[in-house]
């Protein structure tokens, strides 16, 4: 143990680092807070198909789920966020 006493500031700086290293660990699927991303890149029809599988899954009304982010890419694929609260996991 150490024998210097610990500041606030010690404490707010170990609490953000390990919110960083939290946050960057899951890279793509990263969970952060309460809530829980995914991104898929899918053509268009999986990209539709795996939407409504994630809404069955995890039903707006109970957990929140939205697609957060979308885009078409270059060759034609979807690229997609979906949030959710994590306590469906």
């Amino acid at each position: 143990m150490s024998s210097k006493p610990n500041r606030p500031e010690d404490l707010a700086r170990r609490i953000a680092a390990r919110r960083v290293a939290e946050s960057s660990a899951g890279g793509r699927h990263a969970a952060t807070g309460q809530w829980r991303r995914e991104t898929f890149t899918l053509p268009r029809d999986d990209a539709r198909e795996k939407a409504r599988a994630l809404f069955a899954r995890f039903p707006k009304a109970a957990y929140m789920t939205e697609i957060e982010w979308w885009r078409e890419c270059d060759d034609g694929q979807i690229e997609f966020t979906v949030r959710r609260l994590r306590s469906a996991d």
